[in-house]
């Protein structure tokens, strides 16, 4: 690591875009609604073109990031853009202006989580990998319980409107930490994930058809999907019941279980940071992705809010595992390869496919069946992606002697 390179640095910048993602996303369906009067269809259908082209740039975006040196500038620009869409919302919120800024909003959003991943592996040498990674994940983390409170009080204490003006902010201060990291700190071949000796070879980059050939990134692809098809729909559907049960306090205990799940999440994530070399990443990763089906089953044992708001927490244990353990497992199976940032996209991809397809799904359950038939659904797909991790998953820590053709498997 250059000795020119402050850790704090790219600290602030996990904590920073989250701020400046979490003041958009979850305020904006409620403003247009409640605010704007925006009917539900043209709410959704803004969400769902947006939400579509996030998925089909995702993984081409992790590709062009492979490619560029220019890590921090892709960076600077996708914060600038998500900074302009904001004000575009504030000043004009009406149908059109709405839809387009939404829409480069979920194309520069698929840039943050590849580019980050690809300055820490640049920063980073290998053995520090894993608590680099856990301790990115914990600053995120906490950077969504900051914007959370602090979206709530500007828009107690101004408007709801109020609330995207944060994001310019919280964008100016993301691009100064950006660029307090020099460009000669970063090792842009390490950043890749490939190997200085690979480099030097004209051969030494994979190709595309590496996410196809790399059983283990395939395996791991399908279990992402699986889970957050699982889990995308849960924290809706417990927010439906506590909405039914108490209307008047819907919205508080909707953010308590936003909230305190992100509190949660946060030492899980250190602690997957402290222990995933010495423990191994698949015995960790079982246990985030075994919290899921008992969440789901848990959930139909009572309505009582204190009961939900409870199991909610539990939400916190898996997701922070997930997302501190997926771009370290992501970094072992392509090391070498020079597809680090491609893979984290195709992931990416496959896990915004299994959520999107599951909030369609998890609706039409509760019509015909109910809520906790749903749940019950939901909780035997995650168990299938236990089952299928658990067998079919290998260990992906390998010793620092393993040539990058061993791991392509």
């Amino acid at each position: 690591m250059s000795r020119r390179f402050s850790p704090f640095s790219l600290d602030a910048i996990n904590f920073l875009l989250a701020d400046v993602r979490g003041a958009v996303g979850p305020y904006l369906n409620v403003f247009l609604v409640t605010q704007q009067h925006w009917s539900q269809s043209e709410v959704g259908l803004v969400t769902t073109v947006g939400g579509l082209l996030g998925l089909a740039v995702q993984t081409p975006i992790g590709a062009a990031i492979d490619e560029t040196r220019a890590k921090r500038g892709v960076i600077v620009l996708a914060l600038a853009v998500l900074a302009i869409t904001a004000v575009v919302i504030f000043a004009w919120p009406t149908f059109w202006p709405v839809a387009i800024a939404n829409s480069l909003m979920a194309i520069v959003g698929d840039v943050f989580g590849p580019a980050v991943a690809a300055l820490t592996l640049g920063l980073f040498a290998r053995q520090q990998l894993a608590r680099r990674m856990g301790r990115n994940s914990a600053f995120d983390h906490a950077g969504n319980v900051a914007v959370a409170l602090l979206a709530g009080a500007v828009g107690y204490a101004f408007s709801q409107r109020a609330v995207f003006l944060l994001v310019p902010v919280f964008a100016l201060l993301t691009i100064i930490a950006v660029l307090s990291i020099p460009a000669n700190a970063i090792d842009y071949n390490r950043a890749r994930d490939l190997d200085s000796d690979a480099a030097k070879s004209p051969t030494g980059v994979a190709g595309y058809g590496i996410l196809f050939k790399t059983r283990p990134l395939v395996i791991f692809g399908l279990c992402a999907m699986l889970f957050h098809f699982a889990n995308a729909p849960l924290l809706p559907l417990v927010g439906q019941k506590l909405a039914a049960a108490y209307p008047a306090e819907a919205t508080a205990m909707m953010s308590t279980c936003i909230v305190t799940a992100q509190v949660v999440m946060l030492p899980f994530a250190l602690l997957v940071g402290r222990t995933a070399d010495s423990w191994g990443r698949k015995p960790l990763f079982l246990v985030g992705f075994g919290i899921l089906p008992l969440r789901a089953v848990l959930y139909t044992l009572s309505d009582n809010s204190f009961w939900l708001i409870g199991v909610q927490l539990l939400d916190g244990v898996g997701a922070g595992i997930f997302g501190a353990l997926t771009p370290l497992v992501v970094a072992d199976i392509m090391r070498g390869t020079g597809r680090y940032n491609l893979a984290l996209g195709a992931i990416g991809t496959m896990v915004g496919i299994g959520a999107s397809l599951s909030g369609l799904g998890a609706g039409v359950l509760v019509d015909y069946f109910g809520y906790s038939t749903t749940f019950l659904t939901l909780g035997a797909a995650a168990l299938v992606a236990v089952i299928v991790f658990a067998m079919a998953m290998p260990e992906t820590i390998e010793p620092e002697t393993a040539s990058p053709q061993s791991r392509v498997r």
